[in-house]
């Protein structure tokens, strides 16, 4: 089965979000089907960060509605959104 690269932007519920502690989170509990690939920290404004995270997902319907709603359940997050997708073969910039 062919894979998915999602790019998402995450940002946190409030100021004081330990951003860390979210991306351990993420990392830690995700759905079958999906992995963590990468995360890293992106200036906002104002001293206010967010995660731009890699998942990998299986090419299979329902796989987006799933991490939409494990993100949405996740602690920490406030919003979120899909910046990018490709198929795994392709290299996201």
């Amino acid at each position: 089965m062919s894979k998915l690269v999602v790019r998402v932007r995450i940002l946190p519920s409030d100021a004081e979000t330990n951003l860390d502690a979210v991306s351990k989170s993420l990392s830690g509990s995700m759905p079958e089907g999906m992995e963590l690939n990468a995360v890293s920290k992106e200036p906002v404004a104002f001293g206010l960060f967010s995660l731009l995270a890699d998942f990998i997902l299986d090419d299979a319907e329902g796989q987006m509605d799933k991490l939409e709603d494990f993100l949405g359940k996740t602690e920490g997050i406030g919003q979120f959104e899909v910046v990018a997708m490709s198929r795994r073969s392709v290299q996201i910039k």
